[in-house]
Order: structure tokens, then sequence, then C-alpha cells
């Protein structure tokens, strides 16, 4: 199993550990790192009643944006995990500054240890944090005894197409994907996929800002200058793979209906 400071490294894009101390700055100016939350504001509107009710977890949370506006919008509780203290003193400061600090709860911890001792929520969201617990069925096999019934899996991920020549060591292809949801019991209940064009815009307004923080690294720590520029480059590959040839989505999972035999 890898160690916490690379899962952590491999979710944001990294292949050095040494780089995870120096995220939230590199990230200081977005919230959104991860899902955009109004992409699962809808899923949970059309999935899901009584919104008031719900129980939410998001792993792997980052600063807490989809939690605190799932909270906002519904007035549901969220519990937000994330191995990097400072995403989790900015999310706890957003949730009091937008008035659901009662409603949002957000720990540092390592989600692959915290989740055995949580019990079941209606919504669990996996926001963009890649294989953290395993490939699609480890992960849904892991997050089941956690989801109560009638519940769903939120999972922003993305896929190679069948008929495609790519290959990405973390990206299964589609007929892959699927065979892996069915195998952990479970089924693809629906897919927003996120275009090229809205995938390009996303990933620049990101960069933009990624790029001007990693430089002031550079200035600030002329002996790291490899590690930050290695960084961006990554950033930079990542995204090309994410706007060409990768289809990025939302997924909504849920457990297979039962089989009525007549």
């Amino acid at each position: 199993m890898k160690t916490l400071e690379e899962s952590v490294a491999q979710a944001m894009d990294g292949s050095d550990v040494a780089i995870v101390p120096f995220l939230p700055y590199i990230l200081q100016d977005a919230w959104e790192i991860g899902t955009p939350a109004e992409t699962v504001i809808g899923l949970v509107r059309r999935h899901l009643q009584q919104h008031e009710r719900l129980n939410v977890l998001d792993l792997g949370c980052g600063k807490g944006a989809v939690a605190v506006k799932l909270a906002r919008e519904f007035g549901c509780r969220c519990l937000g995990i994330d191995a990097i203290g400072d995403f989790i003193e900015f999310a706890s400061t957003k949730a009091s500054e937008l008035g659901v600090d009662r409603l949002c709860r957000f720990e540092t911890e390592d989600i692959r240890a915290r989740i055995r001792s949580l019990g079941r929520f209606d919504v669990i969201v996996l926001g963009a944090i890649g294989p953290v617990f395993g490939d699609h069925r480890v992960t849904l096999e892991i997050l089941s005894p956690h989801l109560r019934q009638g519940g769903m899996v939120v999972i922003d991920d993305g896929y190679i197409a069948d008929d495609s020549p790519h290959v990405h060591p973390l990206v299964v292809r589609r007929g892959d994907l699927l065979r892996q949801i069915a195998a952990a019991g479970m089924e693809l209940a629906e897919e927003v996929v996120v275009g090229h064009e809205e995938m390009k815009e996303m990933d620049d307004a990101l960069f933009r800002d990624l790029e001007k923080r990693c430089r002031e690294l550079v200035a600030l720590h002329p002996e790291k200058r490899q590690m930050f520029e290695d960084y961006i480059r990554r950033q930079v590959k990542e995204n090309e793979w994410l706007e060409n040839k990768i289809t990025c989505a939302v997924l909504v999972i849920k457990m297979q209906a039962p089989v009525v035999r007549r």
C-alpha cells in the first residue's frame, strides 16, 4: 500500500511526495479543486428525496466546496475528510462564513483508515481523487457497507473509450469500468460527461494560478526548482490527457436492484 503522502501526491497529479507540503500554497487561489459542486447538487436533486435529511460523506474533500455547497443548498449534514490539514482548516472557515458550520464537519485523516470506523451515508462522494482505495471494484466493495439503502456513490473520474488507441496506467476503458462496477454488485445510474471544451476551460483557469504559485515557490526555494518545474510539466501532461484522450465524467453508482423471480 502507498504511504499517505504518496497517495496524496498521486491524487494531486504529482510524483514527488516532497510536493505535498507545498500544495496548500500552490492551490491557494482555488476553492473547488475537484468535482464541480453544482454537478453534485444536480445529481442529488434528481436521485434522492427529503434532501434536508441526507447524510453526505465526502472522501478526499479538498477545501470542502462540495460539502459546504450541498449543506447550503439542502440543509443536509456533511462530513468531509482530507489528508491535508490546511485544506480542512479552509473548509471549516468557509462553512462558518456561509453559515453552515452546524451542518458540516471536517476531519484531517487518512480516508483509507478512517472509512473503517464510519457509519452509513446517503451519499458518498469521491471527487477526482484517483484510485486511492484501489480499482473501481475494490473501491466500491469498500464503500458499499457504508451506503444506506437507496443511497448513491458519486465518483468524479475518467475512462478511455473502448476503441481508443490510448493507454494510461491509471485510467481504465469504459467496458472495464462497467464490468468492475457490476462485479461489486452495483450499477451505473447516471453519467454526466464533461465536454472537452468545458474541461479545457476549467483546466486553464486552475493552471494559470497553479503555475504562478509554483514560479513564486521557485523564487523562494531555488534549491527545489526541479521539483516545482516537474510539477508544472506533469500538470500540462495530465491536462492534455483530460482534454483530448480521456472522457471525464461524474458517475452516479447505486446498489443493483434485486432480481424479482416469478
